[in-house]
Formats: structure tokens, sequence, C-alpha cells
């Protein structure tokens, strides 16, 4: 049986401005790089046999710090790379929602509505996320595997595993920074386990 650990890259300096990202980036804060040192404890024990990563650099940075003392490389997986938001990318959600109210509405309640001329709506990063995880399941047979990914991404394989329509992308649970979700894959059968964006680790948790 493979196991896929699935998390979300620490805090950014852009999440605690409430800027959005996509393929762009941003340094992870102390808070960030704390909670991957966490991650990182919680999951010491677990043997992987590979790490994915996505090559935006607070989810490559994320996974080292998980990775620990590990003799492992980390494989940068381009299509485990946030949503393309285009134009979008660097500015505040006030600030989007003021100069594009139609689409910014139709990206956080109707994402199967939302198009965009200068990024990737769902359906395209949906596509990414069945093209990567075939791969990742052809290529590792009984091990454990880490993707260090997007908050975005992670929605969208959620519902793709759960055999949910895009209209349903943002029901819960919400995708934490270094939340920790695991998906089985037994005989090409994907299960997800009861641990779903936990954050449990996470030092503010009480």
């Amino acid at each position: 049986m493979l196991n896929l650990y699935i998390t979300r890259h620490g805090e950014t300096i852009w999440n605690t401005e409430k800027r959005l990202q996509g393929w762009k980036d941003s340094s992870l804060t102390e808070n960030g790089v704390e909670n991957a040192k966490l991650l990182g404890e919680r999951l010491k024990d677990t043997e992987f046999d590979m790490i994915y990563a996505s090559p935006s650099t607070r989810a490559r940075m994320t996974a080292e710090l998980i990775k620990g003392d590990r003799e492992l490389i980390i494989r940068e997986e381009e299509n485990l790379r946030e949503i393309n938001l285009g134009e979008w990318e660097g500015r505040t959600h006030n600030d989007l929602e003021e100069a594009y109210p139609e689409e910014y509405h139709a990206f956080w309640n109707t994402p199967h509505l939302y198009k965009t001329k200068s990024g990737e709506d769902f359906y395209q990063l949906q596509a990414r996320v069945k093209k990567v995880l075939t791969r990742i399941i052809g290529e590792h047979k009984d091990v454990n595997v880490l993707l260090v990914t997007h908050s975005v991404f992670i929605k969208a394989l959620l519902a793709h595993c759960k055999n949910a329509p895009i209209e349903q992308l943002w029901a819960p649970p919400f995708i934490h920074d270094t939340s920790l979700t695991i998906i089985e894959v037994n005989n090409g059968k994907v299960d997800i386990k009861l641990l779903e964006g936990d954050i449990s680790h996470r030092s503010d948790v009480h």
C-alpha cells in the first residue's frame, strides 16, 4: 500500500498580509518555520521513499525543514505548483474584490464558473492534479511519499480523490499551513484516511 503524506507549505509573509501568491513567492515567517519544524518532529519516525515539493521557495523550504537529517533528495515537481493566479498574484484580497468583483466572487463561491485570462481556472488545476497523482502512484508501491504543496492544489486533490465536483472545491476542511492529510492507495484505489487537514502538531493549537 502506498501512503501519500500531503502538506501545505508554512505560513508566509504574504499570507499574513492577505496577499494571493499563486506562482509568485514570499518568505516563510518565523511561525511558518516553527510549524514546519513541528511537523518534521511529528513525522520524524516515518520512513519516506521520496519527498516531492512544488518548486516555489516556500514549499521547498518547508520540505527541507520537514526532511531534517534524512538522506533524501527533494524532487521538485512542477505540477505541484499552486494554481496560477496571473495578474492577481501579489495583490490583497480587498484590492481584488474591489477591482474584480464578479471574478473574485466566482473564485470563492462558484469555482466551477471562475474564468481568467491570465492564469488557470480550477479545471486546468485539477488536470495537473490528476497528472501528477497518476505518475506518483505509478512510480511508487508500498512506501510512504511526502508531497509539499499548496492550499488550493490540496483542495483540488481532495475533490478529485472524493469524486466531488469543482462546485464543492471549498468544502471543509480548511487547509492551514503545514496541515497534514494522509491518502492511502491500495491496488489503484484511493482512500482518504481520517487524517485530513490535521494541525494537531502546531504550537498554536490548544
